[in-house]
C-alpha cells in the first residue's frame, strides 16, 4: 500500500472498523476511526455511493492530515425499486438504528413472495492520499442475496440478519467473520483496492 501505515476510516462504525482492520492487518496497516481525530460527520448530500464516499474521505483527510479510506455502502432491493440504497444507514430515520432499519425493511417486504426478494449489498471504497488528491482510487463491488422474511443470526451488523447468502446456505449474520470478509461486498471491494495498490 502506498505511503503511511495508518489510515483514517471515514466512519465511526465499530463494525466497519473491525472488518477493515481484519482485512488490512496482514499488510501492517492500522485502521483508525475518524472519531480519534474528532472528524465531524459530513452531510452525505451525494446522489450516489461514489459521491458520498468522496465527500467522507476528503473531510477525514482534511481534518486528520492522514490518508483516508471511505466506504459508502448499502442494500439495494429489487422489489423496492432499489431502496433503501444510499439511505440504507438511515432508512428508518435519525438517529439511525440497525433494528429500526431492519423492521422497516421487513414491513416494506411483507407482501413480497419468496422468489421475488432479490437484492444486493453494494460497497464503494475511496482511498485518498490527501484531501486534495486529484486521482482518488475508487472501486465498487456487490454481493447478491435474498431478503429473508425473518432475521437469522446475531453476527455482523446492519441488514446482515435479513440477508440470505445462497452460496453459503445461511444469513450474512450467521457467517464467520473470515467467511464474510471473503464473500462480502466490502471484502471484495477491499481485495480490488489492494490489487490497485500493488
Amino acid at each position: 500500500m502506498p505511503g503511511n501505515n495508518t489510515l483514517v476510516l471515514a466512519s465511526g462504525n465499530t463494525g466497519k472498523i473491525n472488518e477493515f482492520n481484519k482485512l488490512l492487518s496482514p499488510l501492517g496497516v492500522e485502521v483508525v476511526s475518524q472519531r480519534d481525530f474528532d472528524v465531524p460527520n459530513v452531510e452525505e448530500s451525494g446522489l450516489t455511493f461514489v459521491e458520498n464516499a468522496l465527500l467522507k474521505a476528503r473531510q477525514a483527510c482534511r481534518v486528520s492530515g492522514l490518508p483516508a479510506l471511505a466506504d459508502d455502502s448499502g442494500l439495494e432491493v429489487d422489489a423496492l425499486n432499489g431502496a433503501p440504497g444510499i439511505y440504507s444507514a438511515r432508512y428508518a430515520g435519525e438517529p439511525s438504528s440497525d433494528d429500526a432499519n431492519n423492521d422497516k425493511l421487513l414491513t416494506a417486504m411483507a407482501d413480497v413472495p419468496e422468489g421475488q426478494r432479490s437484492g444486493r449489498y453494494w460497497c464503494v471504497l475511496v482511498y485518498l492520499r490527501h484531501a486534495e488528491d486529484p486521482v482518488p482510487l475508487i472501486v465498487q463491488r456487490h454481493w447478491e442475496g435474498e431478503i429473508l422474511a425473518h432475521p437469522r443470526g446475531d453476527g455482523g451488523f446492519g441488514y446482515d440478519p435479513l440477508f440470505w447468502v445462497g452460496e453459503s446456505g445461511m444469513s450474512a449474520a450467521e457467517l464467520s467473520s473470515d467467511e464474510k470478509n471473503r464473500l462480502s461486498h466490502r471484502g471484495r471491494a477491499m481485495q480490488a483496492l489492494l490489487e490497485r495498490w500493488c
